[in-house]
């Protein structure tokens, strides 16, 4: 990665990848991810829970500049905006240069990714409607988010006889997921909004547009530029990660003069590290931290809360079926089409995958609540819980799904074989 202000005179690393190659590649980031999730879940349900509980709400930063946070906010308005970052240049680069530049060619994922997104928030009001629970109705967006490293690392390992045209439906879905669930964090979950700070938010963003499409990749100028985005954007009252977003998204993606790959490759590689060994470990180890017994009741009152049911059911039941029902009335409709190597039963595993909500689920749930602890734990209780059991059904599906074409593969083989001899 360049360091200076020439460096748009200069080739960049050859470090050239796709967005395929590089979720594929990150299993290592989803091992510290589950893994920091795990100890936090641990921690939360052992004789340590009140050293946990202190320690995630133990605040720091400067209070004369509003920054005197607790850990756990940190985590989710600081070091989560890196990932954040991160998807946005995920999706500049998919809208220029990858699989959303022809929405004609991606309009049946598209669809389907708005349909396992509306099913799951249906599913969860009615579920805590019919309890009598309005006040938690703000908490309808938790279960309509797809973890995509956690999906992907499962088709890594499980998927190996798919066909290309699965990843890059999941991926198209995934990617979709992330732009609409950025946009219910940005419209929905903002409080108190400061039109003079989003306006220096905006104006500091279009700084670094500029900077970037310069060509310039100084980190002296990026950071500070990045981190007062951020501030201003902490300050107006829109959630700070949106600045992350909004930070990736200015970034060109495609190369500029004499470089050989766009910026927006070259920071999605050098941050992408980052993203995934440090931020997102970090707010899975506050976020999943909750005891099971959560709001002071035991293990039956928790599973039977609204809340918990309605996140639960919404990840497990809404996503695989808005996503299965949507593609299977629509693939025959004039503009819409299922690529001819996929079948039905492929968007059933799928939409199980996609019901792994976790990172973006545990935010809005910290965002929709925030404040109301009981809430909270049994809004994240119910992302681990569903999650856990889309993970479960949607692996043995794919194991299923990538069996039957294996099999199919070897027999067109064998068929083949046997008509030239």
């Amino acid at each position: 990665m360049a360091r200076n202000a020439l460096a748009h005179k200069l080739h960049r690393p050859d470090d050239t990848f796709s967005l395929r190659d590089q979720l594929n590649g990150e299993r290592l980031g989803g091992i510290l991810l589950l893994t920091a999730a795990a100890i936090g879940f641990a921690l939360a349900n052992s004789p340590l829970s009140e050293w946990f509980s202190d320690l995630a709400h133990t605040e720091i930063g400067p209070e004369a500049l509003g920054l005197k946070l607790s850990l756990a906010h940190w985590a989710a308005d600081g070091v989560l905006a890196i990932f954040f970052f991160v998807v946005g240049l995920e999706l500049k680069r998919e809208f220029v240069t990858g699989s959303l530049r022809d929405p004609r060619k991606v309009s049946l994922p598209i669809l389907a990714a708005v349909a396992g997104m509306a099913v799951p928030a249906v599913i969860y009001s009615i579920v805590v409607s019919v309890a009598g629970l309005d006040a938690a109705l703000r908490g309808w967006a938790i279960p309509v988010a797809t973890d995509i490293a956690f999906a992907m690392g499962l088709v890594v390992v499980l998927g190996r006889g798919m066909p290309p045209a699965f990843r890059v439906f999941l991926l198209t879905l995934a990617v979709v997921d992330d732009l609409l669930g950025i946009t219910v964090i940005a419209i929905f979950y903002t409080a108190n909004l400061s039109l003079i700070w989003l306006a220096a938010a905006l104006a500091v963003i279009a700084a670094y547009w500029f900077v970037t499409h310069r060509g310039w990749n100084p980190r002296w100028l990026l950071i500070p530029l990045g981190v007062l985005a951020w501030y201003c954007m902490l300050q107006s009252g829109v959630h700070a990660t949106i600045a992350g977003v909004l930070l990736g998204l200015s970034v060109p993606a495609r190369p500029i003069g004499n470089d050989e790959i766009s910026l927006a490759e070259d920071m999605e590689h050098d941050w992408n590290a980052l993203s995934q060994g440090v931020a997102l470990p970090v707010f899975a180890f506050f976020s999943a931290g909750v005891p099971v017994a959560a709001g002071g009741g035991d293990l039956s009152s928790v599973v039977s809360d609204p809340v918990f049911l309605g996140v639960l059911l919404g990840l497990f039941a809404g996503k695989p079926l808005g996503i299965f029902a949507s593609v299977a009335i629509f693939r025959w409709v004039p503009g819409f089409a299922l690529d001819a190597s996929l079948k039905l039963r492929d968007i059933l595993a799928l939409g199980g995958l996609a019901g792994i909500g976790f990172t973006v689920s545990l935010l809005i749930g910290e965002l929709a609540f925030r404040g109301d602890e009981t809430h909270i734990d049994h809004a994240h209780l119910g992302v681990i819980a569903g999650s856990l059991l889309a993970a479960l059904a949607g692996g043995m599906l794919l194991s299923w799904c990538s069996a039957a074409h294996r099999r199919s593969h070897d027999a067109g083989l064998e068929d083949e074989q046997g008509a030239s001899s």
